[in-house]
């Protein structure tokens, strides 16, 4: 049964003319009242990854749940039709379990609240937020076990329930919640730092109403959806083509020794809307490298992507959804059916980006981007150290952002763009470990006219025995290349013990015990290359040389001899006399290719092909 909203006052909001200017003062308050609401999270929260890196996401909706301003876009209207209760003024909703919301968050370390904004006994607006909360209980700490094979094992799952009712506060529901965790003390500030960012954003919407009148604010918000979906209709008109294009990419692994994983999606325009369809993608997981993927969020992505690429102001919400038709086949990695696990999402996650790029650009290549946004590599360590005192990090890595064509791919950054990185200083402050190097991992980006982002080498000294646990991926699948760039390394990690002794480890483990004195080299991919390398500046190649970007062998990529301006022309002459055509695509070869190279550039195996295959290949 859908949602009953208790209103008193049925009265309809009446639609009114809007001027430019009331619509333009309209729409940058919201976005400041978005500002806003992050600048309350990150003030008010505790957790490394929501205080320090920003691993939240504000949303405010009209009166009909539809997102005005936000990122990921609005999950409010599935929530309303399949949550069998009321919503009324003083209410307010907390939630972290994916399946209740269809996947609107991917996994129950995301805690969502969510306002309704009544005003003289109206429903006016809706304003949410959701954080990534440290650690929920379950198998490991942190919450995300990579070796999970049920959501059961990943913490407390939260329903969608009324941690406010008609104004009165739950504690006993908040005390059974922090019950659960290994971390009460962040987790209980991170709750009620997102309830106060809803609620600074719930004033600053009533003082628009109060300023301009609620049927001028209900008027704006409307033109705001209108205006995006015209907009939207034209670059969907000029851009996609009605002869389907597809793309597919891979997950390395899933943390079992299985893999790769293909995600497949074929995009075309029927009757002036755009299909979507991710037909061919491979069925779930048993592991937790599912993505619980929202057709809502999935249709954002896509319009963001848009957007920056064709016309950047403009404004992104929901108003564009009717215009795209997204289809996930059930069972698959992408809408895997309960109780799968989910806490490994982040690689599928990633990865939807590269495709997105992949498909978008085959028709228009001066558009196309490299791979590179691809994951979003974790670490976890925890223990209790010699103080009896338990010590828990999580802490979000950055990799290579895939060269564009407007520029080389930034070094080490992260696949949110407003992410930020925990300072060294606070590590080293808060937890018993030294950061003995943060740099640049060199070569490791795509050689190319825009060469793509360089990944990190940061090498973590662990003061004292504890567990720690890694979720990267583009270890085994390298970030490919586009028009002629070439792919970006792989991503690799040495554990280092005391005496000098190295061993290579995977790059999806759990609770691996580690000693005093004990480094972890945590190498993250690089981004793809775009563009011919033999087109690029040999003075900029030189440059990054002597920046340690790139080292003397690795300017070879580029045809360039260090110093020789002479010798760099005769090697790119004899590099484009034998090279032949430039590939739309590199990927590094084919997948057999990369297994036969893998252990040789890694130190690992290649995975073994996924259980689901096998028990296919029997079955034929």
């Amino acid at each position: 049964m859908p949602a009953t909203i208790i209103e008193p006052n049925h009265t309809p909001f009446a639609t009114v003319p809007i001027d430019p200017v009331t619509l333009e003062v309209i729409e940058n308050a919201l976005r400041n009242a978005r500002v806003e609401m992050d600048a309350t999270l990150v003030r008010t929260a505790m957790s490394p990854g929501i205080r320090e890196q920003g691993d939240a996401f504000p949303l405010i909706a009209d009166h009909k749940g539809r997102m005005i301003v936000g990122q990921f876009g609005s999950f409010i209207g599935g929530f309303l039709d399949g949550y069998d209760g009321t919503l009324e003024d003083g209410d307010m909703i907390l939630l972290s379990d994916p399946y209740s919301v269809g996947g609107a968050i991917s996994h129950s370390n995301d805690w969502l609240v969510l306002l309704p904004v009544f005003k003289d006994g109206r429903i006016m607006a809706y304003t949410a937020m959701f954080g990534h909360q440290s650690d929920i209980g379950g198998k490991v700490a942190g919450s995300m076990p990579i070796d999970a094979h049920s959501i059961f094992e990943e913490g407390v799952r939260i329903p969608p329930v009324k941690i406010w009712r008609r104004g009165e506060y739950n504690p006993d529901l908040v005390k059974l919640v922090m019950h659960q965790t290994r971390k009460p003390d962040w987790c209980a500030a991170d709750l009620n730092a997102l309830i106060a960012s809803c609620r600074v954003a719930s004033r600053r919407l009533i003082e628009l109403c109060e300023r301009f009148g609620d049927d001028v604010y209900i008027s704006a918000t409307q033109e705001l959806l209108a205006r995006n979906r015209r907009a939207m209709k034209q670059l969907i008109e000029t851009s996609i083509g009605e002869e389907p294009v597809d793309f597919e990419d891979y997950l390395c692994d899933d943390g079992m020794g299985f893999g790769p994983y293909r995600i497949k999606c074929t995009m075309w325009r029927e009757d002036g809307r755009v299909v979507l369809d991710f037909a061919g993608t491979d069925p779930q997981s048993p592991a937790s490298i599912n993505f619980y993927l929202n057709e809502n969020m999935f249709k954002m992505f896509f319009g963001i992507y848009m957007i920056m690429v064709f016309d950047p102001q403009i404004l992104f919400n929901d108003g564009f959804y009717d215009l795209i038709d997204v289809r996930i086949p059930a069972g698959s990695l992408l809408k895997p059916r309960f109780p799968a696990a989910l806490s490994g999402r982040t690689h599928a996650l990633g990865r939807i980006f590269d495709i997105l790029g992949g498909l978008l650009g085959q028709r228009t290549p001066d558009f196309l981007c490299a791979a590179g946004f691809s994951s979003s590599p974790h670490l976890f360590y925890s223990g209790t150290d010699r103080h009896g005192q338990y010590f828990q990090l999580f802490q979000i890595g950055f990799g290579g952002i895939p060269g564009r064509p407007m520029g080389d791919g930034p070094d080490g950054h992260s696949l949110w763009p407003g992410f930020t990185n925990v300072p060294n200083e606070f590590l080293e402050r808060y937890f018993p470990l030294v950061i003995e190097r943060y740099e640049t991992a060199p070569d490791s980006g795509g050689a190319g006219l825009c060469r793509g982002g360089n990944g990190i080498h940061m090498t973590y000294r662990f003061l004292e025995p504890g567990v720690i646990a890694i979720h990267d991926d583009r270890w085994f699948i390298k970030p490919w290349g586009v028009n002629g760039g070439e792919p970006g390394a792989r991503a690799r990690k040495i554990l280092e013990k005391a005496d000098g002794t190295q061993t290579i480890v995977a790059n999806k483990l759990e609770e691996l015990a580690v000693a005093a004195g004990d480094q972890l080299h945590f190498i993250t991919w690089g981004g793809g290359g775009w563009g011919d390398p033999l087109q690029r500046d040999a003075a900029l190649v030189e440059k990054e040389v002597a920046q340690g970007l790139v080292t003397v062998e690795g300017a070879r990529r580029y045809g360039v001899v260090i110093g020789d301006p002479a010798a760099t022309a005769a090697l790119r002459d004899e590099r484009r006399a034998t090279r032949g055509a430039l590939p739309l695509f590199d990927r590094g070869g084919e997948i057999e290719v990369l297994r036969a190279s893998c252990l040789a550039e890694t130190g690992l195996p290649a995975p073994r092909q996924p259980v689901w295959a096998h028990a296919a290949i029997a079955a034929e």
